[in-house]
């Protein structure tokens, strides 16, 4: 009898140590619990089979993934004329793609400069200070802007004269002419719909650049004029002055503004 107890042991042993395997050893593949499905990889192998565009993940969203060697690539959208950029685009790109901006060209003249007014309008914003035009012009509540100075309305449009002062309101790029060319571009939001730009000149100024052009919209025209001067602050300053056909007679004022653009101190 202790010869049969003892073969039993043997047997339990045996038994235990089977279950412990089993219970170790991984699933079978049938068994595995379900995950989350990712997107594919962006370059498959050419051995492989194609990768559809998409990838549905567990939640029920679609990934994007980059189309398979062979495929049409897709095209990105077209950057808008309007202040938005398409996805992709890169400021200067849509600046290339605007209609209303035509290419600044070498053909484009300087403008002499005259001597820079001593009467002052201070920006501690920009760290600029720019010509305080005299009369019919006049200092004005400068919101948005950091400084406003505006000509007397005119009977039969809404549009006046204005020059205005504030921190660079784009992104700056790698020069301060295509900051400039940048900087036009957005003036064309202060203008009615439809405006197109005609350059006029365009030249290097102390610490920054300085465009002046024309604004075409409809039967209706005005002079207008960008400079973009580091004034030591965080972000360049912008100078935009403008004044429509209406008022012709201070367009000899946009000369006095951006010949008097000057750094404080």
């Amino acid at each position: 009898m202790r010869d049969v107890y003892r073969g039993l042991a043997v047997v339990a042993a045996v038994v235990a140590v089977a279950v412990t395997v089993v219970a170790v050893l991984p699933p079978e593949p049938d068994e595995v619990v379900a995950r989350p499905v990712t997107a594919p990889p962006a370059a498959p192998s050419s051995s492989g089979p194609t990768v559809s565009a998409s990838a549905t993940v567990s939640a029920g969203a679609t990934v994007s993934a980059s189309p398979a060697a062979g495929d049409a690539p897709l095209e990105r959208a077209t950057p808008s004329p309007g202040p938005t950029l398409a996805p992709g685009y890169t400021p200067m790109e849509a600046l290339a793609a605007d209609p209303r901006v035509p290419r600044l060209t070498g053909a484009v003249k300087r403008m002499s400069l005259s001597s820079p007014s001593r009467q002052v309008v201070k920006d501690e914003r920009t760290g600029l200070a720019v010509p305080n035009l005299p009369k019919p012009w006049k200092s004005y509540g400068p919101a948005p802007f950091s400084t406003k100075q505006v000509l007397p309305k005119t009977r039969g449009t809404t549009l006046r004269g204005m020059v205005v002062t504030c921190p660079l309101p784009i992104m700056a790029q790698d020069s301060a002419r295509d900051t400039a060319l940048l900087a036009a571009r957005w003036t064309l939001n202060h203008h009615p719909k439809g405006a197109k730009i005609n350059w006029l000149a365009s030249q290097p100024v102390k610490r920054g650049w300085m465009l002046v052009y024309r604004v075409t919209y409809g039967k209706h025209t005005s002079r207008a004029a960008v400079v973009i001067m580091d004034g030591g602050m965080s972000k360049p300053g912008l100078v935009f002055v403008t004044v429509p056909d209406a008022q012709r007679k201070q367009w000899r004022d946009i000369g006095r503004v951006v010949s008097g653009v000057r750094v404080l101190g």
